[in-house]
C-alpha cells in the first residue's frame, strides 16, 4: 500500500485510485466528526460528500508534506460550520469544538499557523474546565471523550450504573457549554 504521502502526490496528479484510497481511509473519520454536529443523516452525507469534492477540487494546492489530517479537519469543520450556522444552536456548536479539539489531537493543527494557534488556545481553555470539574465527572468525561469509551465500558471500569454515567457526562457538558458561551460566539463571528 503507498505510504500517504506517496497518495498526496498522486492525488496532486489527478489520480482517481489515490484519490479513492484517501476516501476510504478517511470516510470514516470525516462521517464520525460531522455525526457530531450535524442531527439528520442525510444530511451529514450531502457534507461527507462535499469534503471529498472540496479535497478534490483543491488537490493542486495541497503540500504533501504537510499536516494532510489537519487539513482534511479544517475543510470538513467549515463546511460543518456552514451547514449548522443556518440553525446555530450553542449547545450543538460547544459540544462539536469540545469533541472536535479532542479527537483530532494537537498533532493535526499545523497546517495553517493562525488556526493552529486558534485551536491550541481552545485545547488550553477546555482542559481548563475540564479540570475544573469534580473528580469523578473528570475522569468520566476524559474517558468518554478522550478515550472514546462507551458508557457501558465507563461504567464498568467505574462501578456505575449507565444512568450514572451518563448523568455526568450531561453535568459535565453543561458546565462547558455554560462556560464557553462567549468563546462560541466569539469563534462563530469569526468565520
Amino acid at each position: 500500500m503507498d505510504s500517504e504521502h506517496d497518495l498526496l502526490i498522486l492525488l496532486k496528479q489527478g489520480d482517481e485510485k489515490a484519490f479513492n484510497s484517501i476516501y476510504k481511509k478517511y470516510v470514516g473519520q470525516v462521517y464520525n466528526f460531522c455525526k457530531l454536529y450535524i442531527i439528520n443523516n442525510d444530511e451529514i452525507e450531502e457534507v461527507v460528500q462535499d469534503v471529498f469534492v472540496r479535497l478534490w477540487e483543491s488537490r493542486y494546492t495541497i503540500r504533501e508534506d504537510d499536516n494532510f489530517k489537519g487539513l482534511l479537519f479544517i475543510i470538513t469543520r467549515n463546511l460543518v460550520f456552514n451547514e449548522t450556522r443556518k440553525s446555530f444552536n450553542h449547545d450543538f456548536y460547544t459540544v462539536s469544538l469540545i469533541d472536535s479539539i479532542e479527537n483530532m489531537g494537537e498533532d493535526n493543527y499545523s497546517y495553517n499557523t493562525e488556526q493552529d494557534l486558534e485551536a491550541k488556545d481552545l485545547s488550553i481553555f477546555i482542559d481548563k474546565l475540564i479540570s475544573e470539574l469534580p473528580p469523578q465527572r473528570q475522569r468520566i468525561f476524559n474517558l468518554s471523550r478522550k478515550e472514546q469509551k462507551s458508557y457501558r465500558e465507563i461504567a464498568e471500569i467505574m462501578n456505575l450504573s449507565e444512568k450514572t454515567v451518563e448523568h455526568q457526562i450531561s453535568d459535565a457538558l453543561k458546565y462547558l457549554r455554560k462556560h464557553m458561551a462567549l468563546f462560541c460566539v466569539f469563534q462563530t463571528i469569526a468565520y
